[in-house]
């Protein structure tokens, strides 16, 4: 009998050790093809985060009208503002880099001019985007302009 419960209890070791391999094997497994998802969805958090600042304008910013707005000189002018201070970070037709967002995105396009300009003027410092206070207000607004007066860049058209 004792050796009957002995070899029982050696059994019940065996399952168990057996069952927490397959638990370890089974976490691994679901990781691993988690990780694709994860990282999409990292990513796609990181894109939204990176235009989340837009969303955080007061009203009364969002709500400002661009004194500039539809004039070509002024929208010149900011275009060389913008390659002076802005180009070395979102690229020199805005379309981004490593270490600053694309400028050409919806997000960026449908913003107001006003919510534009509050994020030059107080920046996304958590995010790398310096304040551009410092720069007088008309300056901002031209950069604003040249903005605005940016085209998307056309989409690859459909295979057939």
């Amino acid at each position: 009998m004792r050796a009957a419960k002995e070899l029982l209890r050696t059994r019940d070791q065996m399952l168990r050790r057996k069952l927490a391999s397959l638990a370890v094997i089974g976490l691994v497994a679901c990781s691993t093809l988690a990780r694709p998802q994860a990282a999409d969805a990292a990513a796609g958090k990181r894109a939204r985060s990176a235009y989340a600042a837009l969303e955080q304008a007061p009203d009364s910013a969002v709500m400002r009208k661009n004194p500039f707005e539809g004039n070509a000189r002024e929208a010149i002018a900011g275009g060389k503002l913008f390659e002076e201070h802005c180009a070395e970070c979102h690229g020199e037709k805005a379309g981004g880099t490593r270490r600053a967002p694309s400028l050409l995105q919806p997000e960026v396009r449908q913003a107001t001019p006003g919510a534009l300009f509050w994020i030059l003027t107080n920046g996304v410092v958590r995010q790398g985007m310096p304040v551009w206070s410092k720069l007088p207000e008309p300056q901002r607004w031209q950069i604003v302009t040249f903005l605005q007066s940016l085209k998307p860049r056309p989409t690859e058209p459909a295979h057939e």
